[in-house]
């Protein structure tokens, strides 16, 4: 007998029982939508997690910290585990790494108008400031000789106007509460000598004879400012380039001890920079870990997204596999209404598949009539089920992602093409198998016996 012989007398059969066929394709549907959207819904959340996670930075990104800036990592008769170019050297030559920007923070104030602030000053390099997401302007030039600013978005919130306030600095997050302070388009003075600035503002001096005279103020030029509204891994900096940050730190200091760099026993400081953070950018995700053990083995704090994340994806995990268990169970039942339906017809059919027999067909012929009257109800409840989900998804991340996403944008619902294929395709599994038993029972029928049923 012919498959579409074959087709024929499946599709007929279930014509012939409209409504049991109908009830039945009826529960696979519901099974369907049931798993697709508690799967969709996980698949939502952990996309959602990781989507977040990204947007605080990027996730083949380390960042790796020395707390030796700060007496520890430190052994007895030993010279401390400073984080210096050589150390940086070792961390290009590890495998995976792409790129290493050591960073140098160093606080300034910053002077416009009234208003001031002090400002983390952050020397990076220029591969790195490629990373940072600009609204206005430009990164600076590759041959550009000055010290040029990438602003955070949220540095122009910091400044304040210190006789207003009685030099209390009170930050709000509110732009509309920003102070009328441009770094685009007015000159921004900068002082990097803040101790002798506080010391002449106080009107203190090293000695009665000779008061602090106020430290040079340097105009700096923005080149960029931050985009986003909201807060990101670079809203609360200023950029600049690290070769430029450290050749101006020592035309302003000479020969006297730069602040916040450590100094030997003597009390002097050394001849080279010493960084207490450095960003390692990983070649692939998958290997940030590997690369991010090496890093902590060196001595050296090692920190990445990857360590929220994989948290996170355990707990959405979690979640996925208990609302597709939940799922599965509709199915399940469903499973059992489309082998009781083939039972059912079975009875029904008793006499005409003792004919069948006696007239010689195969009994595989009669096992796969069932078996294709199983899967058939199985597809048309597996498509029907897919159309009903996307529906349900759409309501849900029209009306419920507002209610359940505060302050997070994007579908909490998410079905992919591969999703819709699988759920088809187990639809159909899932009622073959349902069928397979009836269908054995068919094919063992004795056709006098069948014959003379009535």
């Amino acid at each position: 007998m012919k498959f579409s012989d074959l087709l024929s007398m499946s599709v007929n059969n279930l014509r012939r029982r409209k409504l049991r066929t109908f009830l039945t394709v009826l529960g696979v549907v519901i099974g369907t939508a049931s798993i697709v959207v508690m799967v969709s819904l996980g698949i939502g959340l952990n996309e959602l997690t990781m989507e977040q996670i990204a947007s605080y930075g990027s996730l083949t990104e380390i960042s790796i910290y020395s707390d030796a800036m700060w007496g520890g990592n430190t052994q007895d008769g030993k010279e401390p585990n400073y984080m210096t170019d050589e150390v940086i050297e070792k961390f290009r030559k590890l495998n995976h790494v792409s790129s290493v920007s050591p960073i140098l923070n160093f606080y300034v104030i910053m002077k416009q108008g009234v208003y001031q602030a002090n400002v983390n000053l952050t020397g990076v390099t220029r591969e790195y400031m490629k990373n940072i997401p600009l609204k206005e302007g430009s990164l600076p030039a590759a041959d550009s000789q000055e010290l040029e600013m990438v602003v955070g978005n949220q540095i122009p919130m910091r400044f304040q106007n210190p006789k207003s306030r009685g030099n209390v600095y009170m930050f709000s997050n509110d732009p509309a509460d920003a102070p009328d302070v441009d770094f685009m388009n007015r000159p921004m003075f900068v002082i990097f000598d803040t101790n002798a600035y506080y010391q002449s503002q106080n009107g203190s001096s090293a000695d009665d004879e000779n008061p602090v005279r106020a430290p040079k103020k340097y105009m700096l030029k923005t080149a960029a400012m931050v985009g986003g509204e909201d807060y990101n891994n670079y809203s609360f900096s200023v950029y600049v380039d690290i070769d430029m940050l450290k050749a101006q730190l020592k035309q302003v200091f000479k020969k006297n001890p730069i602040p916040d760099q450590p100094t030997n026993k003597k009390g002097k400081p050394y001849n080279y920079f010493i960084y207490d953070q450095a960003v390692v950018e990983v070649d692939d995700m998958k290997n940030v870990s590997e690369v991010q053990k090496i890093i902590n083995d060196m001595g050296f704090q090692a920190s990445s997204q990857m360590d929220w994340l994989e948290q996170s994806q355990k707990q959405s995990n979690m979640v996925q596999g208990v609302l597709g268990g939940i799922g599965a169970v509709s199915l399940f039942v469903a499973a059992i209404g489309i082998a009781n339906t083939m039972m059912m017809s079975i009875y029904e059919r008793t006499k005409e598949i003792g004919i069948i027999k006696v007239l010689g067909c195969d009994m595989r012929n009669i096992k796969n009539m069932f078996l294709l009257e199983s899967g058939f109800i199985g597809f048309m409840g597996g498509v029907i089920g897919i159309l009903l989900s996307y529906g349900i998804s759409f309501i849900a991340n029209k009306f419920l992602s507002g209610q359940f996403l505060v302050g997070i944008e994007g579908d909490l619902s998410r079905i992919p093409p591969w999703l819709s294929l699988a759920a088809i395709g187990f639809a159909i599994f899932v009622g073959m198998a349902a069928g397979f038993f009836p269908a054995l029972r068919a094919m063992k029928l004795s056709p006098l016996a069948a014959i003379r049923n009535e």
